[in-house]
């Protein structure tokens, strides 16, 4: 049988090529799988992945459980899964391929803590859309900006790719390519619509990327791909706003954003399965942590039933 670092990089190769996953996630199978080959190899050296069984599994997941992060902490529960998610996958491709080793699915995963979902309020989200001074140019883009994530619940790393000529603001909707270079339509409310066109009107570049920065050199090679804001400038963009607007929510980022449209959907009566093509998501399953804040019938059943409501 091969080696272990010979496999780990088939299954990533696998991984770019039948299942075209992206860069990053390829980059956080490398890191998880890696750990392991170190562990394995130093501990077990005499071993080969033929040889994995749960007792082997239980003394990494031990490893895990005291492995110390960059911030000299050690590894959160979820954490932790992630590791041992990404070991599942990459037995169950060596399987797939007729290689002898553990039955990933023997291999359970601890339960975690529910993840909190954070989103703002209408009324947060209006007080944030309001903030920037729209009376400049930059400002316009940054309200652009608030009221299409809001609208819209990209991610950071889609709306950061998008193009002038892609937005139809006729139609209202443009397509993206998200997780898994899967193509979505989404669609842009009438008041998201109507800043991008006041944002774009001010504009007398010819710059194809669709939010571009206003700091430092400007460079018009490329159609000015160099003037294109990065993920990171609008992580503070917002982060800027949040502190200046003062809602409650201090930590709110682009990712709150994206809550708040699902969440928004879903309060006004939308359908989880609606809410997952627009979000994007795979499994129904990564949409259903919005529910438990949404479900309008407990809080009728509630309103009618408990003693304390008159």
């Amino acid at each position: 049988m091969k080696q272990l670092p010979e496999l780990i990089d088939e299954f990533l190769e696998y991984l770019e090529v039948e299942r075209n996953c992206s860069k990053l996630t390829i980059r956080d199978y490398r890191h998880y799988l890696d750990v392991f080959n170190q562990w394995f190899s130093s501990v077990l050296p005499d071993k080969s992945i033929e040889n994995l069984d749960l007792s082997i599994v239980r003394k990494y997941r031990v490893f895990l459980s005291n492995r110390i992060d960059d911030k000299q902490m050690t590894l959160k529960r979820v954490t932790q899964n992630y590791y041992v998610i990404a070991l599942r996958s990459f037995l169950r491709y060596l399987i797939k391929n007729d290689h002898k080793t553990l039955e990933p699915s023997k291999i359970d995963l601890p339960k975690t803590e529910s993840r909190s979902v954070k989103f703002l309020t209408k009324e947060m989200v209006d007080w944030l859309v309001t903030t920037p001074d729209t009376s400049k140019e930059e400002g316009l883009r940054d309200r652009a900006i608030i009221e299409l994530l809001f609208s819209t619940g990209l991610r950071v790393s889609e709306l950061v790719s998008l193009n002038k000529d892609k937005i139809d603001l006729d139609r209202r909707e443009f397509g993206v390519i998200g997780k898994g270079s899967k193509l979505r339509l989404v669609f842009i409310s009438d008041r998201a619509a109507d800043w991008i066109k006041r944002y774009l009107d001010e504009r007398k570049d010819s710059f194809k990327p669709l939010f571009i920065r206003y700091s430092g050199t400007i460079i018009e090679e490329n159609n000015g791909e160099k003037m294109r804001l990065t993920a990171r400038s609008v992580e503070r963009i917002i982060r800027k706003y949040v502190i200046k607007s003062r809602i409650p929510v201090n930590d709110a980022t682009v990712h709150t954003l994206r809550h708040s449209f699902a969440t928004d959907l879903l309060t006004n009566g939308a359908d989880i399965r609606s809410v997952q093509e627009m979000l994007g998501h795979k499994n129904i399953s990564t949409t259903q942590i919005y529910t438990h804040v949404t479900n309008p019938q407990l809080r009728n059943v509630h309103e009618t039933f408990h003693s304390g409501n008159k």
